[in-house]
């Protein structure tokens, strides 16, 4: 029987930890290093070099879990996306019955999490936008998910309508962006309170046209 060479033995695992779960936690070290780095100096700014350092890897780790530059963009964006896509989905599932509970509470969560982490707000709201259409891509695969979410608790004259959740979602989104550049001010339950009007109005069932009278024979 011929002996195994090195290149077909089976990993090992190191203290414990299978060679899985260490390449799953580089990658999530690389992942949390990228929205700090994106979040302070800009996608375009940040280098391969960079992120690693943050994360206390060098690049041949990168590579292991990435192509490229722009898909740990990509990863990243997701990572902080669906996070705050959670938080707003828990708000709205456990808030009051009507329409404007649930709005009120799920905006509340979306603001809260911007504040709470001006570094992922960053790559959530302004480093996504322009760099390519792969990432234009899962910019807008996450705003259509944001708006049956918004439709499905908060908004339900805008369900089936995703032209209008695009309009309720961007809206909400331009509000934040000026909150953020203003310094988080006013208050998260003023700017909250500024969103949901928004909403509200937008996603108000249309008034039923009258019928056209007809012409007097």
């Amino acid at each position: 029987m011929t002996p195994a060479t090195p290149d077909s033995q089976p990993a090992r695992a190191y203290r414990g930890v299978s060679p899985e779960e260490r390449r799953a936690q580089r990658r999530s070290k690389l992942i949390a290093a990228a929205i700090a780095v994106y979040g302070e100096r800009g996608y375009r700014q940040a280098t391969v070099k960079a992120v690693c350092e943050a994360a206390g890897l060098t690049e041949r780790y990168f590579y292991e879990s990435f192509e490229n530059s722009e898909d740990l963009l990509i990863t990243s964006y997701n990572a902080v996306t669906y996070q705050v896509f959670g938080e707003i989905a828990a708000a709205g599932q456990a808030a009051g019955k009507t329409r404007g509970d649930k709005g009120r509470a799920m905006l509340k969560a979306y603001f809260a999490a911007l504040q709470r982490d001006p570094l992922s707000a960053r790559v959530f709201l302004v480093e996504i936008r322009g760099v390519s259409r792969a990432v234009d891509k899962a910019f807008d695969a996450s705003l259509r998910a944001i708006g049956h979410e918004v439709a499905r608790y908060a908004a339900p004259g805008a369900a089936g309508d995703e032209l209008l959740q695009a309009g309720i979602v961007g809206g909400v989104m331009h509000i934040a962006l000026r909150w953020i550049e203003q310094g988080y001010q006013p208050s998260l339950d003023s700017v909250t309170e500024t969103a949901l009007r928004l909403g509200m109005v937008l996603a108000a069932p249309a008034p039923r046209r009258k019928p056209a009278a007809s012409a007097a024979g």
